[in-house]
């Protein structure tokens, strides 16, 4: 099996974990989440508060101090979703890293990673699943490919689910 493209930024007591499906190549080469200029990530990160400031990519081993963590379907594989192998996603590798390490909240960063994850077309927003105690929430991609589909609404319903006390969050 090929090596780990970019590392899980995964750890106990995560408020929340955003959830690609794969590594992009710009992002495979910098080794960084989300490192393609055109990417709103970082950007939707800061307008929704999540981030105190504008991150860079490079700064992602940052996050686990502001309770975010990271991590991608595809492991092993880098590029758009069109040419990655049919059995790159690893759904089950997902939800026991996911149930092991019980972040408040799973945020998959496209409807493509969402559907790949439930099985399943997901509109944005909070979803009826769960992975363990993890409640599943789908955002609008943040790529540049994906900028007809953009709307910041559904991240600043996530950023405002996010700050609230975990008991209210259950």
């Amino acid at each position: 099996m090929p090596a780990t493209i970019l590392p899980d930024l995964l750890q106990p007591g995560l408020a929340l974990v955003f959830c690609g499906t794969a590594a992009g190549r710009r992002s495979a080469a910098e080794g960084a989440y989300y490192a393609h200029p055109g990417n709103l990530f970082w950007r939707a990160l800061h307008a929704v508060e999540l981030t105190p400031r504008l991150f860079a990519p490079a700064e992602f081993p940052l996050l686990p101090a502001l309770g975010i963590g990271l991590t991608d379907l595809a492991k092993h594989h880098a590029g758009n979703d069109d040419e990655l192998p049919r059995d790159a996603f690893d759904v089950a590798a997902l939800r026991r890293r996911i149930e092991r390490h019980a972040p408040g909240v799973l945020a998959f960063t496209s409807k493509a990673a969402a559907r790949a994850a439930l099985g399943r077309p997901a509109g944005y927003g909070l979803q009826a699943e769960r992975f363990g105690a993890t409640r599943l929430f789908v955002l609008p991609s943040p790529s540049g490919q994906a900028r007809g589909h953009w709307d910041l609404a559904p991240w600043q319903a996530l950023a405002a689910l996010v700050r609230l006390p975990a008991q209210e969050r259950a």
